[in-house]
């Protein structure tokens, strides 16, 4: 058995990432993408590795004579490499695949260990790779049967969307025998070149024989073993999340976009897992078109939206790009000094000076304080604001509606702006809200928020509102954000979420429930402690021998699933675990106790 790889291509796409060398000699941690290849094949015990090059052909062969291995290197040159594709590489490489079984290789893929094995122990002899498509995929894809045979090859014009289900990608990593590319490829490889030229891909050669009867290609489908094309600085990025030591850390400071791993379980980022039903997404699927190339409506319409889905008065309630925008321009205009609760949730104390914050740090074990706590501490500190998120933020602690009006008189008494974030109060047993006409108009020194996209399970739509009955406030806010801070999908959630009010309700029941068991579930696990919580999180106290980091690199590593690691947030020994379906949560308890 041996190696081809094609090397020839200049990379274009990667800028000057490859100016100087060729897209294979890109580090993904530390490695370059050949490096990693050759060392991978070297454990095959290989007869020989046969690399196609081309642009920056001597750089690369001088490259590669610093790297170390067993496995001979045998190099094919294709001199016009940028006037042809990649079938004019394997072309050149002919005569090698005729001499023995092959396995051909792009040397742009990055793949784990497990990829190759895969493909050398499986018994079939001619074998295509391919892997369940999926969103960040691009180029050829296959349908095949129930015995694995391909059926189609299909290229980006022919490429249906409707008909994803049945999609497979090609990795761009085959098994040929001798048999097959003596006999069937390499004749028609022959053929194809001579006919339609030089500047085409080596697959529409395989797209042609499949439609023989006799083909004798099979797909090996993969079931969750990594690998990734890198043909794009975005490319690269996501390979540098999934392939290095760093992993757990660059997903992370990411903060999202992970559709692009869909087979990771994010239990990291905090969302509502039972809303919206299928229902009202079909409904914002079928207007997607007519959203996508018309404006959205200015800030007065939203508003209005909002006042209707919230039953408050227009004046008294703003649309905000996400929770995250309206925290930004209150916070930045705020004078004086800010009493914040710690552990929390860092957007708020990030957008002050460090002067302005005073903080009372929650002592308890489980993080927990009253609202007689914060008025005894903060009655001494000469505050200006009051800020409160209940249920907080990473710990779950939950101040009652009664308590809280206690402390919002206590701030009107003082002359202390109150600011309380409900953006997980929905998911309380209690679950009650201060955006109510009454209630604002009693408390003038009252702004509440409220994250949309966590209650309500769309993050993607950035949406998040601000309520207040006091206008010099509302005045400030409505200057400061941009008259279309929305896209139109987020207007027209709004629009259409008042139909969905019973569903959601019933989601949030549903959510409780599955908390409840979750709870009992988790505190099973020995090495962990259980903090109460009222939100749509749990905060966890690791235990020895293990430690917070420990368990949140394991899991990604070993289980493909992400977690908060709170230890310097909580200063101390604390995870963080959102809650999403039974399912899934059975799945992370199971990991939990498999470590």
């Amino acid at each position: 058995m041996q190696a081809i790889i094609l090397a020839a291509g200049m990379g274009k796409r990667l800028g000057d990432l490859t100016k100087s060398n060729t897209k294979c000699m890109i580090e993904v941690g530390g490695e370059t993408l050949i490096s990693r290849l050759l060392h991978q094949l070297d454990k095959q015990h290989l007869s020989r590795i046969v690399l196609v090059v081309g642009y920056k052909a001597q750089e690369l062969k001088d490259y590669l004579a610093t790297i170390r291995i067993e496995t001979p290197i045998e190099f094919v040159e294709n001199v016009v490499y940028d006037k042809t594709n990649n079938i004019y590489s394997l072309y050149l490489a002919k005569d090698y695949l005729t001499q023995e079984d092959s396995l051909l290789f792009e040397s742009d893929l990055i793949l784990e260990n497990a990829v190759i094995e895969k493909l050398l122990n499986h018994p079939y002899p001619d074998l295509a790779l391919v892997d369940k498509y999926e969103s960040w995929m691009d180029g050829t894809v296959v349908t095949i049967d129930d015995e694995n045979r391909i059926q189609r090859f299909i290229p980006n014009s022919q490429f249906k969307y409707e008909e994803i289900p049945t999609y497979y990608k090609t990795v761009n990593v085959y098994k040929f025998s001798q048999h097959f590319s003596s006999h069937m490829y390499v004749p028609f490889l022959e053929a194809y070149c001579t006919a339609l030229g030089k500047n085409e891909y080596y697959e529409q050669v395989l797209r042609v024989i499949t439609m023989l009867d006799n083909s004798g290609m099979r797909a090996l489908p993969l079931t969750g073993e990594q690998w990734y094309e890198i043909d794009d600085i975005q490319d690269l990025d996501i390979a540098e999340s999934i392939f290095t030591e760093k992993q757990y850390d660059l997903l992370c400071s990411r903060f999202g976009g992970y559709w692009r791993y869909p087979h990771m379980l994010d239990y990291c980022y905090l969302v509502n897992p039972y809303f919206p039903n299928q229902r009202l997404c079909d409904e914002l699927s079928a207007s997607f078109q007519r959203l996508l190339v018309e404006y959205p409506s200015g800030q007065r319409v939203n508003n209005l939206l909002a006042a209707k889905d919230f039953g408050v008065k227009q004046d008294f309630i703003i649309v905000g790009n996400g929770a995250a925008e309206l925290i930004k321009v209150l916070f930045e205009q705020l004078q004086g000094r800010v009493g914040v609760v710690r552990p929390t949730f860092e957007e708020y104390p990030n957008r002050l000076k460090p002067e302005q914050v005073e903080v009372y740090q929650a002592q308890a074990p489980d993080f927990n304080y009253t609202a007689d706590n914060l008025i005894n501490y903060f009655s001494s500190k000469n505050i200006n604001t009051l800020l409160l998120i209940n249920p907080d933020n990473p710990t779950g602690n939950y101040i009652s509606f009664s308590e809280c009006f206690r402390l919002a008189q206590w701030c009107l008494d003082r002359d202390i702006l109150f600011v309380l974030d409900e953006s997980f109060i929905d998911f309380s047993e209690e679950h009650p809200t201060f955006i109510k006409n009454e209630i604002l108009e009693q408390y003038r020194n009252l702004v509440v928020l409220k994250s949309i996209s966590k209650s309500y399970g769309v993050p993607g739509l950035r949406l998040g509102v601000l309520a207040s009955s006091n206008a010099e406030i509302m005045s400030m806010l409505r200057r400061s954000v941009s008259i279309w801070n929305i896209n139109s999908f987020a207007e027209f959630f709004l629009q259409i979420l008042g139909k969905y009010e019973s569903a959601y309700l019933g989601a949030m029941e549903e959510f409780r429930a599955e908390r409840k068991r979750y709870v009992e579930d988790l505190k099973t696990i020995d090495y962990l402690r259980v903090i109460p919580s009222e939100a749509n999180y749990l905060l966890c106290e690791v235990c020895p021998p293990h430690s917070p980091r420990e368990l949140a690199i394991r899991l990604l590593k070993e289980h493909n699933i992400l977690i908060k690691d709170c230890t310097s947030k909580c200063s101390g020994p604390y995870i963080r675990l959102a809650v999403r379906y039974t399912a899934d949560n059975i799945k992370l308890v199971n990991a939990l106790k498999d470590l």
